[in-house]
């Protein structure tokens, strides 16, 4: 993780997390956040009100200041003391501090509400892409990419709202005084100096954004890869490379290290030009007003006016080399954050698609052709049939193709060639929710969130009641662990589970299944985190709460699977054997082989 929260990954990264910027691209997103600001468009309208009348008092400031210098000066002969033009005075420094911070008070809610609402539809959008998506992108350039995007919103509003906006109010209505007080020379020299101000600001911008975003894309490499090595934590110390890691990060590090130096550097060059150009202008300014006193055209409160205002023009102007970086990089992360809500979702509802109509829950294979990459075809012609009610099993080597079948099913990816049915019906023409509602899994790497044993268990159908959770858990053959430790159902597993050992998190797993009590099952590899005791405990609740339904197990140990209804025997994405366990050792073909080799190392294990 870097030391500034600074960086995300290009939605279009690879595994690196950094992709070519696009500079000019990012003001589009201006289009895209404005249906969430008119949501609360009479809080805007009220904000900007405040913003006017605060800058108008603030306007006011120096001009009653002029008023009760010449009203005090000796030359006036004037005896009383100008008491309306000092509680004046005091009325207009309130009110440009009231009227600002109503201005925050009015405003904050439409910010919040536009950071979550993006945020949230970021989220959910995330959500609804393809697996394929997420195996390509790094977790910490992805959440990076989010963070710093509701960041952006929130920086672009109060920077476009409160300093661009007041800026341009402010030389107007400075300006505006100028020409109407002053000669012609005052408002030149304003304008000159504003205009070389602004045009030095924005060059000298634009060239240390591409230092910036260099920054940015190093930083997104350093949080990635010291988010993928913690992560591995375990792997890390299983090879004691500790030292190895420690110096991939440091070398990410060191580059973005010095990145941040230029980044820096240019920034003293930017603020000495700025300052360079003010000075001269004040400079100027104030020796064409103490003219006009010597002189006698100007009083000691022109004099007063001309410095008030200047350095009420000049501070924000001060601010701006930064406010417009900060906008341009708003921009940028907003962009990498927008950009995620165009990734194409490689599988998604057709429009007007129905929910599935369940009415006995058949599943079919019918000539299925699949592949992850062109080059690599992983299904060939896949035809099977689970009846309803009826299990299944498929076994093979590693590679075979076996999990790739409940992907599928689960229509994490769309087959290329043939199609897959539930009761006669396209997977591809229904919903997801509805396909995904009806189907539950017992995976083999079970990853469980970083929360209790009861959220985990629960996570199967979040609104169970207590006791149904306890009994999934009693089905699972895990309440009695949980029981047994202090925290019992409020234990933590820790990030990924961690926390508990691998048959436990395949018992939670088994009991989430249990709990979501869904009409198709799928095992996939079930019980291969678990003692032959525990296993032989487990395959007889699975048997169980597999009775009615329709159930597709995909096994590596064949004596799980020897009461399937029927084992399909998969070699290369291809379907080799299919039958009843005693049928397929009749063959005397690849099963019989398998099962062979796996009774001899059985053997040799009890031996």
């Amino acid at each position: 993780m870097s030391p500034h929260g600074s960086a995300s990954a290009s939605p279009h990264a690879g595994p690196s997390g950094t992709a070519p910027a696009r500079p000019r691209g990012e003001w589009r997103v201006l289009r895209l956040l404005l249906p969430y600001l008119l949501e609360y468009r009479g809080r805007v309208v009220l904000a900007l009100a405040f913003l006017v009348t605060a800058k108008v008092a603030n306007l006011g400031v120096p001009l009653v200041m002029k008023e009760i210098v010449d009203a005090l000066d000796s030359r006036t002969q004037m005896v009383v003391l100008p008491l309306a033009l000092l509680l004046m005075y005091g009325a207009l420094r309130l009110s440009t501090t009231l009227f600002a911070e109503l201005r925050d008070i009015v405003f904050v809610r439409v910010s919040k509400r536009a950071i979550r609402r993006v945020a949230l539809e970021v989220f959910r959008h995330l959500h609804s892409l393809s697996l394929r998506f997420h195996l390509e992108r790094q977790t910490g350039g992805v959440s990076r990419d989010i963070e710093r995007g509701t960041r952006g919103i929130s920086s672009l509003l109060s920077y476009m709202l409160f300093s661009i906006i007041p800026v341009i109010l402010e030389f107007g209505l400075v300006a505006a005084v100028l020409l109407t007080r002053f000669d012609w020379r005052f408002p030149a020299v304003t304008f000159l100096a504003v205009t070389v101000y602004i045009g030095f600001t924005i060059w000298v911008t634009e060239w240390r954004m591409d230092i910036r975003r260099q920054a940015n894309e190093l930083d997104s490499k350093a949080n990635s890869r010291a988010i993928d090595s913690l992560l591995n934590y375990e792997t890390v110390k299983y090879f004691n490379n500790e030292d190895f890691e420690a110096g991939r990060y440091d070398e990410n590090l060191r580059k973005y290290e010095s990145a941040e130096v230029k980044n820096e550097a240019s920034l003293g060059l930017l603020n000495i030009g700025q300052s360079l150009i003010i000075a001269c202008a004040v400079t100027a300014l104030m020796v064409l007003a103490a003219q006009g006193v010597v002189k006698e055209s100007l009083t000691l409160g022109d004099l007063v006016l001309v410095n008030g205002l200047l350095i009420q023009l000049y501070i924000p102007l001060n601010f701006l080399g930064m406010v417009y970086r900060e906008i341009k990089q708003s921009l940028a992360d907003m962009d990498r954050m927008f950009r995620l809500l165009r990734e194409n979702r490689e599988v998604a509802d057709r429009p007007g698609a129905p929910d599935l109509r369940l009415s006995g829950a058949r599943v079919a294979f019918e000539g299925v052709n699949f592949s992850y990459e062109a080059n690599r075809t992983i299904l060939h012609d896949v035809s099977f049939e689970v009846p309803a009610g009826r299990t299944v099993a498929v076994v093979g080597a590693s590679g075979s193709g076996k999990s790739t079948l409940a992907r599928l099913l689960y229509r994490f990816y769309d087959v290329q060639g043939g199609r897959i049915t539930i009761d006669g019906q396209d997977i591809r023409e229904i919903t997801q929710k509805s396909l995904r509602g009806v189907i539950g899994i017992v995976p083999q790497d079970t990853v469980l969130f970083n929360d209790t044993i009861f959220y985990n268990i629960a996570y199967g159908r979040p609104d169970a009641a207590r006791e149904e959770v306890v009994d999934a858990a009693r089905a699972a053959h895990i309440h009695d662990f949980i029981e047994s430790v202090p925290e019992k159902y409020e234990t933590r597993v820790g990030e990924r589970g961690l926390k508990i050992s691998g048959g436990e998190k395949q018992r939670v797993a088994i009991a989430r299944a249990i709990l979501k009590n869904p009409a198709i099952l799928i095992f996939d590899e079930a019980t291969s985190a678990l003692d032959s005791k525990s296993e032989k405990a487990i395959q007889e609740e699975l048997a169980r709460i597999a009775a009615d339904r329709t159930t597709l197990i995909i096994a590596h140990r064949l004596s799980t699977i020897v009461d399937a209804d029927q084992i399909l025997v998969m070699d290369g994405g291809r379907i080799v054997e299919r039958g009843a366990h005693r049928e397929l050792l009749a063959m005397n073909g690849v099963y019989a082989q398998m099962w062979a080799m796996q009774q001899q190392e059985e053997t040799a294990v009890a031996a």
